[in-house]
């Protein structure tokens, strides 16, 4: 993980990811929740409550608030290997515990939470790396936590469009989900399961109802993948 690519558009972040999604009609803050909302129900319906939360390359801390809405009891880290965005982040939130990702590992003792979770990180990591990350993340998971990552789909061509127009996208390379699954299970992780999320943009949101029953559909501008230890 490169920490000089990051800190270079940490103090931009917020405005540039504001100007690459406007033709969807949302804002970042749309695109942070709703990721946590899903794995709420993914969870809910597995009948997990993780206490301890990792969010692997957590930024500038666009996923705190929803955590804090939708996870109120767990106590949660943000890791990152920029130590800019983590200075932004403690900056916005005070409260929040941050750790910077350093020397090739996480830093946290083995088995130290219930979930890991990673937004729309690895495409920015070299995928000879996926591996030993996942591996990473899931050394830090107790057995039995759970792993959430979500992607951008290379097969959406707006979002395709989106990553090729984003200055902190210059160097990113999409994930194929059968890649992300195959380089998860190497890393230890069970079970892993895709859904496909993102179908319709604001001026359709009326139909966005239908989007639980559209997972399976390789369709969506994003997607997930949920794997347990």
């Amino acid at each position: 993980m490169d920490r000089a690519e990051f800190d270079q558009f940490a103090d931009e972040y917020l405005s540039q990811h504001r100007n690459n999604i406007a033709v969807t009609g949302e804002d970042p803050e749309f695109f942070a929740e709703y990721k946590i909302a899903v794995v709420r129900k993914l969870l809910d319906a597995a009948a997990l409550a993780p206490r301890r939360i990792v969010d692997f390359g957590s930024g500038i801390g666009a996923s705190m608030p929803f955590f804090a809405k939708y996870f109120p009891a767990a106590a949660l880290t943000c890791a990152d290997a920029s130590p800019r965005s983590l200075e932004l982040a403690a900056a916005r939130f005070p409260d929040g515990a941050f750790a910077e990702v350093a020397d090739n590992r996480v830093p946290a003792a083995d088995g130290s939470f219930d979930l890991a979770f990673s937004a729309c990180v690895f495409h920015h990591i070299d995928h000879d790396e996926h591996v030993h990350w996942l591996g990473e993340l899931n050394r830090v998971t107790a057995p039995g936590g759970r792993l959430a990552i979500f992607e951008h789909n290379p097969y959406n061509p707006l979002t395709v469009r989106a990553v090729n127009t984003c200055p902190f996208d210059i160097n990113a390379r999409l994930i194929r989900a059968s890649n992300l699954v195959k380089a998860a299970k190497a890393a230890g992780w069970k079970s892993p399961e895709i859904r496909y999320h993102i179908f319709f943009p604001r001026a359709l949101a009326a139909l966005r109802g239908l989007e639980p029953g559209l997972g399976w559909l390789p369709l969506g501008g994003q997607y997930s993948l949920l794997a347990h230890k």
